[in-house]
């Protein structure tokens, strides 16, 4: 049977994060900073990871596709929710919001399982130095990193075919300020157990299991590294690692908040806050982040800034 045959819903109505318009108009200029700010650092990350020869390693070239992923990922949300913040009437259509889900989903869950790449590579590289540029050669790095992009998109195929599938022929408002697939099934007019039975499995394979093989590699890690007889090198190794770290722990601990438990239905003000932090705010932290604490990137960056200063 077409979906039309038992589907009204031809548009959706997200409710946003508040509804008091001075607010709205304030959330709007602290987004857009947001925003600009995701955009300019993780471009900054991908740029010079292609025009210096010493940010042509392994560890930078996942940094720049988690860049590149970043803001593919806070652009499937964040210009429709600035809009939003500006007009009266936030709509969006069926095609639209189906879109939304699987774009947002897709890159959700890529960004889970690249994090996870990049932990492996942290690992051979401080675990087995010597070998480190045979086992991740650039043939490895290629296919880790498309394997990353597949998982998400097929995480995605799933969940956006079964909410698809289900009728949609009362309520259009969603309680949130974009089209997550929770809170989108929550207006079904349908039993919806079967989705969210689905959701924490698939959460499971997608964001549990990849965080807990991060978490025994980083075990191994520091036990590398306690081995380490010089402070310095026992240092720089820590330096290497803390930024990532860092990342995974602001990303992973929101997404299990919102996605780890049954039964959860995905709009109250918690949930919403916890898909703002890492759809928004977590890819703007990121190349603050790896910038901040590495040294290559600073010195890049600098090296970058006065090439073009001396050409002018």
């Amino acid at each position: 049977m077409d979906r039309e045959n038992f589907t009204s819903v031809t548009e959706f109505i997200l409710l946003g994060l508040t509804s008091q318009p001075t607010i709205q108009t304030a959330l709007f200029v602290v987004f857009l900073i947001f925003y600009l700010i995701t955009l300019l650092g993780n471009f900054l990350i991908v740029l010079l990871s292609k025009v210096d020869p010493r940010l042509g390693t392994p560890m930078y070239f996942f940094l720049s596709n988690l860049s590149f992923l970043d803001i593919c990922y806070t652009s499937s949300i964040s210009p429709k929710m600035l809009i939003n913040f500006l007009v009266k009437r936030k709509s969006i259509s069926f095609q639209g919001c189906a879109a939304q889900m699987f774009i947002h989903l897709a890159l959700g869950g890529t960004e889970c399982y690249l994090l996870m790449v990049m932990a492996y590579d942290r690992y051979v590289a401080i675990c087995s130095p010597l070998h480190y540029t045979n086992i991740m050669n650039n043939s490895l790095c290629i296919r880790l990193a498309v394997g990353s992009w597949l998982g998400g998109i097929v995480n995605s195929v799933i969940h956006t075919a079964l909410a698809l599938l289900l009728p949609y022929c009362g309520p259009n408002v969603i309680n949130h300020f974009f089209c997550e697939v929770p809170a989108v099934i929550e207006l079904a007019c349908t039993d919806v157990s079967t989705n969210k039975t689905v959701i924490f499995v698939c959460a499971i394979l997608v964001v549990m299991i990849p965080f807990f093989l991060i978490l025994i590699t980083y075990v191994r890690i520091l036990t590398s590294i306690l081995k380490i007889r010089s402070a310095a090198g026992r240092k720089k190794a820590f330096s290497t690692c803390a930024s990532h770290l860092t990342v995974v722990t602001l990303f992973y601990g929101t997404i299990i908040f919102m996605y780890m438990r049954p039964g959860t239905s995905g709009h109250s003000e918690q949930d919403k806050m916890s898909t703002l932090f890492y759809s928004v705010v977590t890819p703007m932290l990121n190349p603050i982040i790896y910038s901040l604490r590495n040294k290559d990137v600073k010195n890049a960056f600098i090296k970058l800034t006065m090439k073009k200063a001396t050409s002018q």
